[in-house]
């Protein structure tokens, strides 16, 4: 087979038929009739799942993948490119804000060019001014603190040959940051600048602040171990100080044998500051340490419920 399209559903009632008629025709204009669109359902709660087996009674092109359960987009992709037959996968979200007709720029992007990847990258940021502010400065500082480069403002949109994400399958990772992933599995990878399509908000979004903290811990702790280094400089730094300070009052009580000291309220800031770096540090290793918890488990990143594809729907 020559594509696979992979797609994962949440919330996405609204727009999987719109998403299934324009990747479909996409699809045929570029390899004929030689393809198939994998859509996973990460345990939806709309009735994404019921379209989606509508679609693939009607097209024998549709697979559907039903998770167990919401296990998370990242998750949800994991399992739709496992399922992907094709020489070439073309991953996408189905809500629209990304272009299926952009496969045929990516594919002649990837033909010119010998790359394994190419992806989009959000060329202007639709959010808010904090929102894009406090973006770049996550980027900026992962980026900064991380040994493997990660592009900033990555889409899901990608096209990927074979060989990339049979790769990009063998990573083991309990606590999966896709973006990070992507980059750090290497091969040649060229980025496309492209502009999301605002979409009308159908429901609340479930990606909430909570989710996006968890999102930044995880991919701090997944990419990079420079906050266990600050530590431990910032540690030696504060004890070096002390040392400094301490030689410094015994030096003064020598010179100045009836010196009395004093100063409640910098002994105060010297027990706060102390107290709440320790504090600090000890979140920054739970964080590790809660990472390794879930990596050794070894629990599967999702379960399968069903696979509906060509006949077999029940």
């Amino acid at each position: 087979m020559k594509l696979s399209i992979v797609a994962t559903l949440y919330q996405s009632a609204p727009y999987i038929n719109e998403f299934h008629e324009r990747a479909s025709a996409t699809a045929r204009r570029l390899v004929g009739d030689d393809y198939e669109i994998v859509l996973v359902n990460d345990g939806s709660p709309d009735e994404s799942l019921a379209l989606a087996l509508q679609l693939q009674s009607r097209d024998c092109h549709v697979q559907v993948v039903e998770l167990s359960r919401n296990f998370g987009h990242h998750a949800a992709i994991v399992a739709g490119l496992a399922q992907a037959r094709g020489d070439q996968i073309f991953l996408i979200d189905s809500d629209l804000e990304e272009q299926p007709e952009w496969l045929l720029q990516f594919a002649e992007k990837m033909e010119a060019s010998g790359a394994d990847v190419v992806f989009g990258v959000q060329q202007g940021r639709v959010a808010s001014f904090w929102s894009n502010f406090s973006g770049e400065l996550f980027w900026s500082a992962l980026n900064f603190l991380s040994s493997t480069p990660i592009p900033h403002n990555p889409m899901t949109c990608r096209l990927m040959r074979r060989c990339y994400v049979d790769a990009l399958l063998e990573v083991g990772d309990r606590v999966l940051y896709l973006a990070g992933t992507f980059a750090w599995t290497g091969f040649k990878q060229m980025a496309i600048p492209l502009m999301k399509t605002p979409r009308p908000i159908l429901h609340k979004s479930t990606y909430d602040l909570s989710r996006k903290l968890m999102q930044v811990a995880d991919s701090f702790s997944s990419f990079s171990i420079a906050p266990l280094s600050l530590i431990f400089f910032a540690g030696l730094l504060i004890w070096f100080g002390s040392v400094l300070f301490g030689l410094g009052l015994v030096i003064r009580k020598l010179i100045e044998p009836d010196m009395v000291l004093t100063g409640f309220t910098s002994i105060m800031l010297s027990i706060w500051f102390l107290g709440g770096s320790i504090i600090l540090v000890l979140g920054v290793l739970g964080m590790y340490v809660g990472k390794i918890f879930q990596e050794v488990k070894r629990r599967p990143l999702y379960i399968i419920k069903n696979i509906y594809k060509g006949k077999d729907i029940g």
